[in-house]
C-alpha cells in the first residue's frame, strides 16, 4: 500500500509512470474509447476542509471514468479533528472504502489519516504541498515540449512568480525529479522554504523569467490568508505577470496558472487570454493527471 501525500515520496520512475498513464488515458478518452474500468468496485472517500472546483470534479469524474465511485464529504458533515478526531475518522472510513482523499489546511491531518486508515490516503491539497496539481502542471508541459514523454522535459525551465506556497513547493520537487530547472521570484519574507536543492530563489521577477520555457502564476493570497491580504498585495505589487514581464522569456514559452485567478492582480487578462496561455488546458489536465495517479495507486 502506498499513499500519495507528496511528490517527495515517489521516485522519478514512479512519477514518469503516472504521467505516461495519464497521457495514455487521456488519448483514449479523446479518441472516444472508454477507459478500462480498472477501479471497478473501488470507492474513494473525499474529505473537504477547503472548497474546490477543479479538485472535486477531477477526482470524482476520474473515479467515474475508471469504473469506480466517489463519496464527497464536506467539513460540515465530518468535522475533521473537531466533531471527531482525525484518527477516528480514518479508522471508520478505512473499514468502508478503498482509499481516502483529503483537501485540508493542516498537512499533519493527512499524515494522521495515513497512520490510521489502513487504506491509501491521497493529498488533494494541504498547507505544505499540492502534488495532484503538480502532476497536471507537468502533463501540460509535456504537451508543449515532449508529448507523452516526461523524460523529454529534462533541461527545460520553469519560473514561478509569486508566493513560496504549497503549489510552488510541489512544482519545485517534481521539476527536480524530472531534471528541470526551477526558479522562483518572491519578496524575501515570502520566499519558498524547505525547497529542493535545485531550486533557485530570487527576488526580481525579471531575472526569474529570463529565457525560461514556462512562467507560472498563482494567487498572492491563498484561502485562509484573508487577514494578510493587504500586506501580501503590497509586497507582491511588482510581481504581476504581464506583457512587459514576458518580454524576457523564451520565444515559445508558455504561461500557467493553477486557478482560481484574480485577473488584474497576479496576472493580466491580456496574458491569461493570450497566445502563450495554457491555463485552461492545464485545468483540464487535472482530470487526466488524477486518473493516471489513481490508476497507478489503486488498480494494483
Amino acid at each position: 500500500m502506498q499513499h500519495f501525500l507528496s511528490i517527495d515520496d515517489f521516485t522519478p520512475a514512479q512519477v514518469c509512470t503516472m504521467l505516461k498513464r495519464a497521457h495514455a488515458l487521456r488519448e483514449q478518452r479523446r479518441n472516444g474509447v472508454p477507459n478500462e474500468p480498472v477501479l471497478a468496485g473501488k470507492t474513494l472517500a473525499m474529505l473537504f476542509e477547503k472548497p474546490s472546483l477543479r479538485t472535486r470534479v477531477s477526482f470524482e469524474q476520474g473515479m467515474l471514468e475508471l469504473g469506480g465511485n466517489a463519496i464527497v464529504l464536506g467539513q460540515h458533515e465530518v468535522g475533521l479533528g473537531k466533531r471527531e478526531s482525525v484518527a477516528d475518522v480514518a479508522r471508520v472510513l478505512g473499514g468502508m472504502v478503498h482509499a481516502i482523499a483529503a483537501r485540508v489546511f493542516n498537512h499533519e491531518h493527512l499524515e494522521e489519516l495515513a497512520a490510521h486508515a489502513g487504506v491509501p490516503v491521497i493529498n488533494m491539497l494541504s498547507d505544505q504541498s499540492h502534488p495532484a496539481q503538480a502532476l497536471a502542471d507537468v502533463l501540460t508541459l509535456m504537451d508543449e515540449f515532449s508529448p507523452g514523454n516526461p523524460e523529454g522535459l529534462k533541461g527545460r525551465s520553469v519560473a514561478f512568480v509569486g508566493d513560496g506556497n504549497n503549489v510552488a513547493r510541489s512544482l519545485a520537487v517534481i521539476c527536480e525529479k524530472l531534471g528541470m530547472r526551477f526558479v522562483i521570484a518572491s519578496p524575501p519574507e515570502f520566499e519558498l522554504t524547505a525547497a529542493p536543492g535545485i531550486c533557485e530563489l530570487v527576488t526580481d521577477p525579471r531575472e526569474a523569467v529570463k529565457g525560461v520555457d514556462a512562467v507560472y502564476a498563482d494567487t498572492f493570497v491563498s484561502m485562509g490568508e484573508e487577514a494578510e491580504k493587504e500586506k501580501k498585495l503590497a509586497a507582491f505589487k511588482d510581481y504581476q505577470i504581464n506583457d512587459a514581464l514576458l518580454e524576457g522569456v523564451a520565444e515559445d514559452a508558455i504561461v500557467l496558472h493553477c486557478l482560481p485567478a484574480y485577473r488584474g492582480v497576479e496576472i493580466t487578462d491580456a496574458v491569461m487570454d493570450g497566445p502563450r496561455s495554457r491555463v485552461f488546458p492545464q485545468a483540464h489536465n487535472r482530470l487526466h493527471a488524477q486518473k493516471g495517479m489513481l490508476a497507478e495507486l489503486l488498480a494494483k
